[in-house]
């Protein structure tokens, strides 16, 4: 039988809790583009750790911004996160970061670890990221906590910035950022209103199908399953306003009804919102569009 989620389990099984440090951010670089701007901001994460990413504002504005934190996916492309998700190279359909800045919103684009500037190999190899996870299980942490707590840390030093409004904070993912969407979501109770693109699979069913569904690295997570699903942490996510998008024959998101139906009653100062859309793992024009007008719905942009 399981026991009980609650958010203090929740944090529990995440491992011992990261150092919070002063983030001391920097501005490497700045750049003016037609609709907006980009900040490249390096930042301390951990003691002798510091990270880079990307700021995207409006340069047309009045009052405080929304902020969206903006994840990338994964698609074992170690060597394009960040880039990808501000509008500077790779799919068009995943350059969430600048579409929304083009729409009036302060964006910010982090590198999860063991992806592109956090790649310490310099490689587009899955060892890097295993190395991350297994020097950290061996040692009782995790490397999900790891991701949480660097996420965290941006968003102390972002909304301390005189444009940025600390009361509407959004968040946006596709498949391995729509599972950050909702881990973060439940993890840090700033963000209110939240966007998870093609990502929608229980723990169980995905050992039930071995490789054609894996555990992703960053939810290995020990004893997990005595507490929860994701389903669970789903629950988790409430007061936070939270739309899960998926494709209909995605085998990533294919738990989505049965989630939505076991979650919805959580959600009683909220909304959580099921999309089901045709087609495969993506995140077409249609996706976004919808999903941009649900953040500016919730965050009343």
């Amino acid at each position: 039988m399981k026991k009980k989620l609650t958010y203090y389990n929740f944090i529990k099984l995440l491992g011992p809790k990261t150092k919070k440090i002063n983030p001391n951010p920097k501005i490497l670089s700045l750049k003016k583009l037609k609709k907006y701007q980009i900040e490249k901001i390096e930042y301390n994460v951990e003691k002798n750790e510091r990270i880079k990413g990307y700021l995207l504002t409006p340069l047309i504005y009045k009052g405080k911004l929304p902020l969206i934190i903006c994840h990338h996916q994964h698609a074992s492309n170690y060597m394009q996160a960040k880039s990808e998700i501000a509008g500077i190279k790779g799919n068009k359909n995943l350059h969430y970061g600048k579409e929304l800045a083009e729409k009036g919103f302060a964006t910010f684009v982090p590198d999860a670890i063991a992806f592109e500037d956090r790649n310490f190999l310099k490689k587009n190899w899955w060892g890097v990221e295993y190395y991350e996870l297994a020097s950290r299980i061996i040692k009782g942490k995790t490397l999900l906590e790891k991701n949480l707590s660097d996420l965290s840390i941006a968003l102390d030093f972002l909304i301390k910035k005189k444009i940025i409004d600390k009361n509407k904070i959004g968040f946006i993912g596709h498949s391995y950022g729509a599972r950050m969407a909702v881990f973060f979501s439940a993890y840090d109770k700033r963000i209110k209103a939240s966007v998870s693109n093609c990502w929608c699979l229980n723990y169980k069913n995905s050992l039930k199908t071995k490789f054609k569904t894996r555990i992703p690295m960053e939810m290995v997570v020990p004893n997990i399953l005595s507490y929860c699903d994701y389903g669970d942490i789903v629950k988790l996510v409430n007061p936070c306003h939270l739309l899960i998008s998926v494709a209909k024959e995605d085998k990533w998101s294919r738990d989505a009804k049965e989630i939505y139906k076991y979650a919805k009653k959580s959600f009683k100062n909220s909304e959580l919102r099921l999309e089901i859309w045709p087609g495969r793992h993506r995140f077409s024009k249609k996706m976004r569009n919808k999903a941009y007008k649900f953040l500016i719905e919730k965050l009343k942009y």
